[in-house]
């Protein structure tokens, strides 16, 4: 894996951002950000296949973490609280009622320090203690890494010097006709998951852990992204098309097991989604409005592009069955998601 460094851009605040452009043998190229740990895009088989922008001002005027570290907790945490050995902790609600992807400043607004490894670009952050109302200082860790087998791997670190919850993902959207072709339209998806985490109205879970069988969850065997996507189902309309954390099958907290696949017959292009993570959150670009113009002027509309964020389960600390999303004092938080692409 070859590394470039080139100066990207400046914040409002002046801050200094740079790209990083990680390339493989087979010319496949990966730019990552330093603000928000953000992968810029993904240049695979002619296409760049994820959203983004192509200067600071379209990254700092978007909400909607466009390739970003998501963090100190992504996902949502109900009412902005959580409980921790007996305390509760009042964090930003920036999603209504609730804090989503660690709140108003959250990791994906941070302009990172990064490194230059022999195998890896390794990024870091350092969030003080009480950021967004969470406890402990967290010295978090992503190192992105591209082999010559066309697989991008983020591995993520942490440790907090105190006890705190945590929960990390990449929020890239992907489109694999290529970021600027319109909606997901003859996209499939797979994901290997018997059940997922039902969502109340406000897409947050409601404890219960919902079988797949016989629903528009169910996507054991590939179904097309549009395919089934406003049916009369209650979860569909809870989160106005798919925004659910499934719990891909094998989970034993070690095994980098496959979470999903997306593959586009138009462009042949397929992709492969590996993790340790207990969760996936599938989500199928249902806020996109196409009003920030993305690189080289392209817009982003309703349903323009789906993420794939292995994670810890939403609003997890609410609930006693759910993985614990708590990291004690010096512990290690480790986990890694693996991005592989292949043509058909």
């Amino acid at each position: 894996m070859d590394i470039t460094k080139h100066l990207f851009g400046q914040t409002k605040t002046g801050e200094a951002v740079f790209a990083f452009e990680l390339t493989n043998r087979n010319d496949m190229k990966v730019t990552v950000l330093t603000y928000g740990a953000a992968v810029q895009s993904i240049c695979y088989a002619g296409k760049d296949v994820v959203l983004g922008f192509e200067n600071m001002a379209g990254y700092e005027a978007q909400d909607k973490f466009m390739g970003a570290i998501a963090g100190r907790f992504a996902n949502r945490i109900g009412s902005g609280v959580f409980r921790l050995n007996g305390t509760a902790y009042t964090l930003y609600c920036n999603d209504g009622e609730n804090h989503l992807h660690g709140g108003k400043e959250g990791f994906d607004k941070k302009n990172w320090t990064a490194d230059m490894e022999e195998d890896a670009l390794c990024l870091r952050y350092t969030s003080p203690n009480g950021e967004e109302g969470y406890p402990g200082t967290l010295c978090t860790e992503v190192r992105y890494i591209l082999d010559d087998e066309d697989r991008l791997t983020i591995d993520y670190r942490a440790v907090s010097d105190d006890d705190t919850i945590v929960n990390l993902t990449n929020h890239s959207y992907f489109n694999l006709k290529g970021h600027d072709a319109g909606t997901l339209e003859g996209h499939q998806v797979m994901i290997p998951a018997s059940f997922y985490t039902e969502n109340d109205s406000a897409c947050l879970p409601t404890g219960v852990i919902a079988s797949v069988e016989g629903t528009p969850m169910d996507f054991r065997t590939p179904h097309e992204i549009l395919e089934r996507i406003d049916e009369d189902f209650i979860q569909l309309k809870n989160g106005h098309g798919y925004d659910h954390n499934w719990i891909p099958d094998g989970f034993d907290g070690e095994t980098v097991r496959k979470c999903a696949e997306a593959y586009c017959p138009e462009t042949g292009i397929c992709m492969e989604v590996f993790s340790d993570q207990p969760g996936i959150q599938f989500y199928s670009g249902n806020f996109l409005d196409g009003e920030v113009k993305g690189k080289d002027g392209a817009a982003y509309p309703y349903r323009s592009g789906f993420c794939f964020e292995t994670q810890g389960f939403p609003n997890a600390a609410a609930f006693g069955h759910f993985p614990s999303p708590v990291l004690r004092q010096g512990d290690l938080y480790h986990r890694q998601t693996i991005f592989a692409f292949s043509k058909k």
